[in-house]
């Protein structure tokens, strides 16, 4: 980005916040109390003030600038400062002169100026000063007719031409009424300029209407205001106006205590109103960002923008606090009240800063710790925020029980604090279990085991504890006091924290269970078969020293393909599904006219070797032939026609392997 296009972004959000400022001063000042207090002081014969009604509609006049002011086009804003800063140069002109002649005035010397050295040092001040005044107008307004400016100078001139002092006054007089003469011939001329404005604003937004529709209108407005960038500078000039007031009636320093009960009260003072209360959540918003942006570049350094430029975090966090503030009526609380429900509000977004803040550590740290990176210096950065995300939320577990009474909002915030804990310490167990198997020589079988038994404990955990906090919160709205957002929480909470929690656990339980049953149902390889299919596992590209057999003929190790199963159940290399054998169908009987009572015989070890597989139709795993890898049935299975059972219709054809047909799929 350009020079010239920073400083029309920052223009853009600097010259719109007056406009947000004087909405939050209109939506604080009450008119009917201002105009009783004007009826019980001395100023209420003034006419200015008899007029209620019309000030009640200036009231509103006020709302209806303010909003013009905060959606006028970028030129167009500019040229209005412009014009607002040439009126107050005008202003700055008339105040030169009349000091100057009053001055004067009371000097009472009426001689040449060269003569009086006060006289002349009066006369070049001023002098200078208009001076100042008109090029500055000039410079402005972009116009080299500098004499329209120029009117307060002519007392300067009757002075310097030996005038009469009385005259020097009227003359005054008739500057600033010239001057107002050239504002109001001025302001008559661009009468119709805002109707020229407003007549083209309507078009082009009825054309972006028919055209994109609301929605587009609405966030081509959106980007254009910078609507969260210019409501968080709105509020930090609130916050620094609020600190420096209070910094500037103290004389002695203030105790650390004070400070945080001043920091507290500051931001309570600086929610009080709509346009304030959004400020502070964009406020939080960007805060969230950074400190998000910052755990990123801490953890992965520059590589962190590089990969993920665009980082659409932080709004979780404003949006929380908005509907709590919201709930629970915040800026309609006295200061006092208000700051001590802000400090629990801010508790709760804290909570799901961490928790966000864990979600971008975890994959990084467990990337780091199954890489063989062996930088110190990465694995430390590591190591140390996972520390910090493990000791802080504990430690601030620990300060809300110490200074808060315990309700349904502080048991929420208790509760994600022990679960982003319990989830970095499952972290940290999992990198150490990374970090050992990385000095090993040989890779730990069952680690996918492991793993899964760590995390499955801690997401038990966290169910267990989120269930407690539905209980509490049922429990307390039941014999408590019952509001339609507490409920409405609860249920929101019991829905995405409990239930869809528990149905996620018990499929990923299920999906292991038929992983493990699909493996034991498969023959495992002799080391003749090893021997012969003298390859290497095709998912961990490891040698096999042991093996499973699909029924497509494949070799692969049985942990391999466990993982596998998790994900699908499909065989790795050609696809054809594996069954589990709760789910293959019961196999018919023998295509023959009559039964042979032989090969019932032959089939009775079989069954012996595996109850139930004359009862469910199904081969088990010592009466299914002994394949090779080419697909190809044994000897000893073509021997024995009890050994193999003939495949029904439900069998479906599978690739080819080493150009001979492959064994047909039992599904």
């Amino acid at each position: 980005m350009a020079a010239k296009e920073k400083l029309e972004a920052v223009l853009n959000v600097a010259l719109r916040v007056p406009s947000i400022m004087l909405l939050d001063v209109l939506y604080r000042w009450d008119v009917s109390s201002f105009f009783q207090q004007i009826q019980r002081s001395s100023l209420h014969n003034n006419p200015l003030f008899q007029y209620k009604y019309l000030a009640l509609n200036m009231h509103y006049v006020g709302y209806i600038l303010s909003v013009v002011l905060l959606t006028l086009p970028r030129q167009h804003l500019v040229q209005l400062y412009l014009y607002f800063l040439t009126a107050l140069l005008l202003y700055a002109g008339h105040q030169i002169s009349r000091d100057y002649v009053r001055s004067e005035l009371e000097s009472g010397y009426e001689g040449p100026m060269y003569l009086e050295p006060l006289s002349m040092n009066r006369f070049m001040t001023a002098l200078v000063g208009q001076l100042v005044v008109c090029t500055l107008c000039s410079c402005v307004m972009k116009t080299k007719q500098i004499w329209l400016f120029s009117a307060h100078m002519l007392p300067l001139l009757a002075r310097l031409c030996l005038v009469p002092l009385e005259t020097i006054v009227i003359i005054n007089k008739f500057a600033m009424i010239f001057t107002g003469l050239e504002v109001l011939y001025f302001l008559a001329s661009n009468l119709l300029v805002p109707y020229n404005l407003a007549k083209s604003a309507y078009r082009e937004l009825v054309q972006v209407v028919e055209v994109y529709g609301l929605l587009a209108l609405g966030m081509s407005l959106w980007n254009q205001l910078v609507v969260p960038v210019l409501f968080m500078v709105f509020w930090l000039v609130l916050f620094a106006l609020q600190i420096y007031s209070y910094f500037s009636t103290r004389d002695q320093p203030a105790s650390r205590e004070r400070l945080l009960f001043l920091f507290l009260t500051s931001i309570a003072e600086c929610c009080s109103t709509p346009y304030s209360l959004l400020g502070l959540v964009f406020t939080v918003s960007f805060v969230a960002l950074g400190v998000l942006t910052l755990c990123k570049f801490y953890l992965q350094g520059y590589r962190a923008f590089m990969n993920d430029p665009a980082m659409n975090r932080g709004m979780t966090e404003g949006v929380t606090l908005l509907i709590l503030a919201v709930q629970t009526g915040l800026i309609e609380l006295q200061v006092v009240h208000r700051a001590f429900l802000l400090s629990i509000i801010l508790f709760i977004v804290v909570a799901s800063i961490l928790q966000s803040m864990l979600e971008i550590a975890d994959p990084i740290v467990l990337a780091l710790g199954a890489s063989r990176d062996k930088s110190l210096w990465k694995h430390f950065r590591a190591v140390s925020l996972c520390l910090f995300l493990l000791v802080f939320p504990a430690y601030m577990a620990y300060m809300i029980c110490q200074f808060f009474h315990m309700d349904f909002w502080l048991l929420i915030i208790i509760s994600s604090s022990i679960l982003t804990s319990l989830q970095v310490l499952g972290t940290l167990f999992i990198y150490v279990l990374f970090m050992v198997e990385e000095f090993r020589k040989e890779p730990v079988e069952n680690m996918d085991d492991v793993i899964y038994y760590v995390n499955g404990t801690y997401r038990l955990l966290e169910f267990l504890v989120a269930l407690c906090v539905v209980a509490y919160g049922v429990s307390e709205t039941i014999f408590g006091e019952w509001t339609v957002m507490g409920s409405v929480i609860i249920f929101i909470h019991s829905y995405y924290n409990v239930w869809l929690r528990a149905q996620l656990g018990w499929k990923s339980f299920l999906l292991r269970r038929d992983a493990v049953n699909k493996i034991k149902s498969l023959p495992v390889a002799t080391k003749e078969q090893l021997e012969q299919h003298n390859d290497i596992c095709a998912i961990c590209y490891q040698d096999m020293k042991t093996a499973v057999i699909t029924p497509c003929s494949h070799f692969f190790h049985a942990g391999c393909l466990k993982k596998w199963l998790y994900v699908q159940e499909t065989c790795p290399l050609c696809h054809c599904q594996l069954k589990s054998p709760s789910q293959l169908p019961g196999l018919g009987p023998e295509p023959v006219q009559q039964p042979n009572p032989s090969a019932e015989r032959n089939t009775r070890p079989g069954d012996a070797a595996e109850p139930g597989a004359e009862r469910d139709h199904r081969p088990s795993v010592k009466d299914s032939p002994s394949r090779g890898h080419d697909g190809h049935d044994s000897p000893e299975a073509s021997a024995h026609p009890g050994g193999s059972h003939s495949m029904n219709s439900d069998t479906s054809p599978c690739e080819a392997s080493q150009g001979a047909a492959c064994a047909a799929e039992l599904i």
